[in-house]
């Protein structure tokens, strides 16, 4: 067997992955076949961290937008981000991988408080980490706490699954029959394309430390597995 092309990563799951055809909340289907995914990477000896989204519970944007308190709606959605960590933990240890959930917001009675050598300790133990609560912080999305966790975590890339596209493209493909997939594109040119698909926070971040994106299709079969051991699905957004 050919060996993976990274040592530890930053996987990415938005919480729209979880709802998978679903309107609202949990595909345990899908949940099922995302915790496998993660577990034949770990078993290949792969360290594995994750960072996970909140959006199919909560969506602090839309909130706003109905007269709720900004600072107030990203709290909540710090809160969506926690279930679907505990949801994937519990998911994760049906099937026999040792996982530990950190947040970034004091639950002590559901999870660790996020602790960097900690952290790093039980990745180097084969233990996957799990962080939720984004950054702690309001104004900032899940995308950039993948970037900052990746970072402070040393990950050799960070992998965003996404739920409907592809990779990357200068338009929507759902609505442009025309749109063009990128198979390549610096930090730079993704930066300045401003194409939604990664927060611009995110991509700065990534930039100043030459840290990769790939973004893919996680309902590709085997995608997660196939990003490890080098298989170029995706997008890969890279260092100039």
């Amino acid at each position: 067997m050919t060996a993976p092309k990274y040592k530890r990563i930053l996987l990415k799951l938005s919480g729209e992955a979880f709802k998978g055809s679903s309107a609202y909340g949990f595909d345990p289907v899908v949940i099922s076949k995302i915790a496998m995914q993660i577990k034949h990477v770990s078993e290949m000896g792969v360290q594995v961290a994750i960072v996970v989204g909140g959006g199919n519970i909560w969506r602090g944007a839309e909130a706003e937008k109905n007269g709720m308190d900004r600072v107030t709606a990203d709290y909540a959605g710090m809160l969506a981000t926690i279930i679907n960590a505990l949801a994937l933990q519990d998911a994760l240890e049906k099937i026999g991988v040792t996982t530990r959930t950190q947040t970034a917001i004091d639950v002590t009675k559901v999870a660790e408080p996020y602790i960097r050598r900690r952290a790093i300790s039980h990745l180097e133990k084969g233990i996957v980490v799990i962080f939720a609560a984004g950054t702690g912080n309001p104004y900032m999305t899940t995308d950039t706490a993948a970037a900052l966790r990746a970072i402070e975590m040393e990950a050799e890339v960070v992998l965003k699954a996404t739920h409907h596209v592809d990779g990357i493209y200068n338009a929507d493909p759902q609505k442009d029959r025309s749109a063009k997939k990128f198979d390549r594109l610096t930090l730079t040119e993704a930066l300045h394309l401003r194409l939604g698909v990664i927060d611009a926070t995110a991509l700065s971040l990534c930039r100043e430390n030459n840290l990769p994106i790939i973004v893919f299709d996680f309902r590709t079969k085997d995608s997660i597995e196939r990003v490890v051991m080098g298989e170029s699905i995706g997008t890969i957004v890279s260092g100039d």
